[in-house]
């Protein structure tokens, strides 16, 4: 069709527009649309507009009891954005960041998939394995968490209680930098696995079983099945799962904090327990709001450019 006969029906289209007859066609849907569109706007829009407000404004500690009576803030422009960009610890906790989400997801992919294809294939007690890899999504964070942070115990802890009776001497897992940010690591990666097995292992069972006859047949081995048909049949499924769990990864604020409260405190931060630190513990919420902007626009400029990169695929 040509640009002339297309801008001809647009215009017949637009002149027989009805927005009474739109809305009465499509009335139900919206009605249905309200509810969760409230809850977003007091839940997910309207706290990130008055955190943009804060991310300019000095607002801390000192000046709080006057901003609550008078709802009147000092705005210092972006010097909050300057001071945090120009700190060497920013981009030392960012490399942090930035390692302890690859280290996750990777391992979260790999194990996932792995048990996914193990409990895809025919075993005795199925159903058990299944809920046994699942208990670690099942139970609460918060209570995983302190678990382990009891099982890293230097004297009394499960780890190194373990550790011992094979010969290795006690780890002080919560006293130094190094092994409290590998002790955060495992307690990450034991979290998140169970979420991408699901999604791995619904993936699997949405493949064709004809595709795998096809391979047996022309003689392609288990690991040639997996590398030319499982991998990336799998590729739209958990393409998803890998943003949700680079953002999930990337922001996750309990593991670390409860790990290390009260033991390697600042040493092991990355960006959102910084962020956390620096509003609720040093009461400075100015430089926490523009903190968390950045961490918005590091994740946005990622999963847009991931997403650009596998559609350009």
């Amino acid at each position: 069709m040509s640009q002339p006969d297309q801008n001809l029906r647009f215009t017949s289209a637009l002149s027989n527009f009805s927005l009474k007859d739109f809305w009465r066609e499509h009335k139900f849907s919206y009605m249905m649309l309200i509810p969760a569109f409230i809850v977003v706007l007091f839940v997910v829009i309207y706290p990130f507009l008055y955190n943009f407000r804060l991310a300019f404004s000095n607002l801390n500690m000192y000046n709080m009891r006057q901003f609550i009576q008078s709802d009147q803030l000092t705005y210092v422009g972006i010097e909050n954005f300057i001071k945090i960009i120009t700190e060497s610890s920013f981009w030392i906790i960012l490399l942090r960041t930035v390692a302890w989400t690859v280290i996750n997801v990777v391992a979260h992919v790999t194990f996932g998939i792995f048990y996914a294809i193990i409990l895809d294939r025919d075993l005795m007690f199925k159903s058990i394995y299944r809920t046994l890899l699942v208990i670690p999504w099942a139970i609460p964070q918060y209570i995983v968490v302190l678990i382990w942070k009891g099982m890293f115990n230097y004297r009394y802890g499960a780890v190194n209680l373990l550790l011992r009776k094979i010969g290795v001497p006690g780890i002080a897992w919560l006293s130094q930098a190094n092994t409290g940010f590998s002790a955060a690591l495992i307690v990450n990666i034991w979290l998140g696995i169970p979420f991408m097995m699901m999604i791995a292992l619904g993936g699997l069972q949405s493949i064709d079983p004809n595709f795998y006859e096809a391979a047996e047949i022309d003689g392609a081995s288990s690991w040639q099945q997996i590398k030319h048909i499982t991998l990336p049949l799998l590729k739209p499924v958990m393409l998803p799962a890998v943003i949700l769990g680079v953002v999930w990864t990337f922001n996750n604020l309990r593991v670390i904090y409860l790990l290390t409260q009260n033991t390697l405190t600042n040493k092991i931060d990355i960006l959102v327990t910084h962020v956390y630190r620096s509003a609720f513990e040093f009461y400075r919420y100015g430089y926490a709001a523009a903190f968390s902007l950045i961490i918005f626009v590091i994740l946005l400029v990622w999963a847009i450019s991931f997403i650009d990169y596998i559609n350009a695929d």
